[in-house]
């Protein structure tokens, strides 16, 4: 299940205040700006940091681009 988009437009990267990228296949909130994905379980965004993957610097140019 997608995430509502209404919540995808307020939530922001706790650590910069960014805007967050919605990665469906892997079910993540994306952050280019901090190089982190916060995982979304149950359909329920996980925005803590000791709980996001650090993106890997290719991951982090595709995101770039694919704005």
């Amino acid at each position: 299940m997608a995430l509502d988009g209404k919540l995808l437009e307020i939530l922001v990267d706790p650590l910069t205040k960014a805007p967050l990228i919605y990665d469906r296949d892997h079910d993540e909130l994306v952050s280019v700006e901090s190089g982190l994905a916060y995982p979304v379980r149950d359909d329920i965004p996980v925005m803590l940091e000791e709980e996001a993957r650090r993106l890997s610097t290719e991951e982090i140019e595709h995101w770039r681009r694919s704005r």
